[in-house]
């Protein structure tokens, strides 16, 4: 789940380097509010640490 972004900004990078500036942007745009969901998921997660 966390490799999703990164798989986003790969497929940016192809879209870029074929020249599809529009679709480029659109999964960069897609990657990073991908990231801000799942560390929004994570920092609220609550931890249950039993020693």
């Amino acid at each position: 789940m966390m490799s999703v972004p990164f798989v986003l900004f790969a497929c940016a990078i192809g879209a870029a380097w074929l020249r599809h500036r529009s679709l480029s942007v659109g999964f960069w745009l897609v990657g990073v509010t991908a990231m801000l969901v799942l560390f929004r998921v994570h920092v609220t997660e609550v931890l249950s640490i039993q020693l």
